[in-house]
């Protein structure tokens, strides 16, 4: 899968932050649809001309927000919009489930 995502070398703002929110947008707006698979690190960096470790980091501030999950061996893919962290418990600070007294 080809992402249309591009990286400008003389942005102030590092590879990193430039792949994530092109990607953030594209989730947020509708154009990557839930379920959608997003392309390895290593396809995705070698599109962009860029290390691994910048598509990984994008991938993993994803990740946190919730925008994208990690399907194993298969790869990652867009969460849906209603879709929470996994082991976020409602009303919680740190996502565990309150201890029974």
């Amino acid at each position: 899968m080809k992402l249309n995502v591009r990286v400008n070398r003389k942005r102030p703002e590092s590879l990193t932050k430039q792949i994530t929110d092109q990607l953030r947008q594209q989730i947020d707006s509708g154009k990557l649809s839930p379920g959608t698979f997003l392309p390895s690190e290593r396809e995705l960096a070698t599109q962009l001309k860029v290390a691994r470790n910048v598509v990984r980091g994008a991938y993993e501030y994803l990740m946190d927000e919730g925008k994208i999950q990690s399907e194993g061996r298969k790869g990652r893919t867009v969460r849906g919009a209603g879709a929470r962290k996994k082991g976020a418990a409602k009303g919680t600070k740190s996502g565990a489930r309150a201890r029974k007294k």
